[in-house]
């Protein structure tokens, strides 16, 4: 057996340990900003060890875990995305009651799971990973106790959760009898050299996709998102959104891309019929919503959808690489306007769920221009409208779409992002042009988060080559 590599999990190491030394500090700390701000370094240093990474390649647990560019650059984006988490974080679980110091080891290990996930080489890593990133978020989701909403949230999540997970592991089975090996590169290996059934590994990779669908909230798949949003927490909803998302599709893109490209032909349309769906019934039901939590919940569900774009042409050998690459930026630009959008909810909702109505955006505008600014931004941006970063995430996943002859779900993707306007544009509407007296949270980590994600949403789609440039060569040597 060859010696372990651990310089390929260090970032994870990292985290690891961190994780587990906060919560025995957390005992002796009295002041929870502390846990929160030693949090914060944890995920600091092990961003630094990750990006120090970058071109370096290898595998090690015997081939199960691998370091390469694509994971590289999914687990900065992981790390980057804790640090938002940890920032609305702060006042808010102070302002709402429930401050607590395991809440930051809980997102620590959930992200520890998520970069799991980002490098595993063999199934059983990415169930192992499943797990260890859904079971701290089943808790957060709680976290609000004794609120009735936060513990619903958190039990049907959990169930649910737990029941999607069932359909990984039979199908994880099901690939082992169909190839007898859960890696990756054996699974390809034994796909091409006929000696599998395929009828086992089609229905175990159909069943794959069906637990990795709902970890990403993609039609069908997507029942649990809305009641689980508007119950957790907000800072929690916030994180899980962006956080649960990356993974379930790194998670996606690598073992679909990696393990099963022989089976592109039945597994295609299925994947363009559930992206099709998926950004038709989010956008088209997020109309009726005058929950601002749950407006942003069937936002979610549809932007799903419009990353799942970059997924179907995954067994086009000439279209893949700049597919994913497209699917990697647009995971960026999601990134950044979910956590703005959500910093400006936290900034207006009071306790007891108020606050969170779309009518209680009125005269925001007014009374607070640069936050009605901002979210302004992060609207314009979920829409895609430039110059905004979803403007360029969009352009460029419907430029794959059509590279691979999907011109019709291109399509779909066009007409569904005219229909959000709606949705996005009533908010900015209701902010401007409707008289209120609303009042609101001033916070100095909560007012960066929302001023420097307005930033990065429009300056970086000035500039957006050097972001695609580093995307395109984090899957160069993925296929």
């Amino acid at each position: 057996m060859p010696p372990l590599n651990f310089t390929v999990i260090l970032p994870l190491l990292v985290l690891t340990i961190w994780a587990c030394l906060l919560l025995l500090v957390d005992l002796f700390v009295k002041n929870k900003g502390i846990t929160a701000l030693l949090a914060a370094l944890g995920l600091a240093i092990s961003l630094g060890v990750t990006l120090s990474q970058v071109g370096a390649t290898g595998t090690s647990f015997n081939n199960m875990v691998t370091l390469d560019g694509f994971s590289t650059f999914v687990n900065a984006l992981l790390l980057v995305s804790g640090l938002f988490g940890v920032a609305l974080a702060y006042g808010y679980v102070k302002r709402m009651g429930i401050e607590r110091g395991e809440y930051y080891t809980l997102l620590l290990f959930s992200i520890v799971g998520m970069m799991l996930m980002a490098q595993a080489a063999d199934l059983i890593i990415v169930f192992l990973a499943l797990e260890m990133l859904s079971i701290p978020l089943y808790v957060l989701a709680a976290f609000a106790r004794p609120n009735v909403n936060s513990e619903e949230a958190g039990l049907k999540y959990f169930l649910l959760g737990a029941f999607s997970t069932g359909f990984v592991v039979y199908g994880i089975a099901l690939v082992f009898g169909a190839t007898g090996t859960t890696s990756l590169a054996g699974i390809v290996a034994a796909a091409s050299s006929g000696t599998s059934s395929l009828l086992l590994l089609t229905i175990g990779s159909a069943l794959i996709l069906v637990g990795l669908g709902f970890k990403v909230a993609a039609v069908p798949f997507h029942m649990w998102t809305p009641d689980v949003y508007q119950g957790a927490p907000s800072a929690v909803t916030a994180f899980m959104a962006a956080g649960a998302k990356i993974a379930g599709f790194a998670a996606l893109l690598r073992v679909f891309s990696l393990a099963f490209p022989s089976l592109a032909s039945d597994i295609t349309p299925i994947i363009a019929v559930i992206s099709a769906l998926t950004m038709i019934v989010g956008n088209v039901i997020a109309i009726a919503q005058t929950n601002i939590k749950r407006l942003l919940a069937y936002s979610s569900i549809a932007h799903a959808g419009y990353i799942l774009m970059a997924f179907v042409p995954y067994g086009q050998k000439d279209v893949v690489a700049t597919s994913v690459a497209a699917g990697l930026f647009y995971l960026v630009s999601y990134v950044l306007t979910n956590f703005g959008a959500w910093a400006v909810v936290i900034a207006l909702e009071k306790a007891e769920g108020k606050g969170l109505e779309i009518a209680d955006y009125a005269g925001i505008g007014r009374k607070y221009p640069a936050l009605a600014a901002a979210m302004t931004v992060f609207m314009l941006s979920l829409t895609g409208i430039p110059p905004t970063l979803g403007f360029v995430g969009k352009f460029y996943l419907f430029r794959a779409a059509i590279a691979g002859q999907f011109y019709l779900l291109a399509v779909i993707g066009v007409l569904t992002s005219l229909i959000s306007a709606y949705y996005y544009l009533r908010v900015v509407v209701t902010m401007y042009m409707r008289e209120g007296e609303p009042e609101t949270t001033s916070e100095p980590w909560l007012n960066i988060t929302w001023g420097l994600a307005a930033l990065l949403t429009v300056i970086v789609s000035l500039v957006p080559a050097p972001l695609f440039d580093w995307a395109s060569q984090a899957v160069l040597k993925l296929f």
